[in-house]
Formats: structure tokens, C-alpha cells, sequence
């Protein structure tokens, strides 16, 4: 019942910019935050930026001024504007949507892959 779409990962070269969505459907409840993890073959996922309602913003240090993260609270739906890219961002990027309320209910999309590369 529960779908996060995920769109706009891709090849780009280094310096370039790539802009991701992620939808989710089916969740009737509130939304409390949402995100972006990636995992980069052989390592384990690691935040990116997360977005909570007020909105509160959390980056990686190694993509704080390069990312930008937001969300739209009618269409469900996180962003992540991604600037100056470099190879080392290379990886399977997942949205994560945790609902709001005392339990920690969380979603995760299929990924949508970036490659940063010449």
C-alpha cells in the first residue's frame, strides 16, 4: 500500500547537478520526517539530509552547502537539489519517510542510483 517513488538520479559529469524526488503514497497519517541515505558499493548507508517539519534541515558535512533539502507537506513529496557534484557522491540514493506520532514507524524507497563521473 505504502509507495515511495523515487525519480532524478542519473549520470553526471563532476561539478554538475541533479535534482531527486520522492513521492510517497498510501501513508494517511502525518508525515514527521523525511530524507536521503545513500550507500556507496562495499559501505554501509549514511544520512545525506533529512527535513523536519518547521522546517528543521540536517546535512552531511561532506555535502553541507552543495545539497539542499525540502519538502512539500500537501504533495508528500522530499527534494534534493544537488549541486557541484563530485565522484564521491557516487551511490544508491533512498528516500526515508518516518511518520509522526510515539512510534517510530519508517519507510524506505527502492534507491535511485547517482554516478558522478568524467
Amino acid at each position: 500500500q505504502v509507495q515511495l517513488v523515487e525519480s532524478g538520479g542519473g549520470l553526471v559529469q563532476p561539478g554538475g547537478s541533479l535534482r531527486l524526488s520522492c513521492a510517497a503514497s498510501g501513508i494517511t497519517f502525518s508525515i514527521y520526517e523525511m530524507g536521503w541515505y545513500r550507500q556507496a558499493p562495499g559501505k554501509q548507508r549514511e544520512l545525506v539530509a533529512s527535513i523536519i517539519s518547521g522546517p528543521t534541515t540536517k546535512y552531511a558535512d561532506s555535502v553541507e552547502g552543495r545539497f539542499t533539502i525540502s519538502r512539500d507537506n500537501a504533495k508528500k513529496t522530499v527534494y534534493l537539489q544537488m549541486n557541484s557534484l563530485k565522484p564521491e557522491d557516487t551511490g544508491v540514493y533512498y528516500c526515508k519517510v518516518e511518520l509522526a506520532g510515539d512510534y517510530s514507524i519508517v519507510y524506505w524507497g527502492q534507491g535511485t542510483q547517482v554516478t558522478v563521473s568524467s
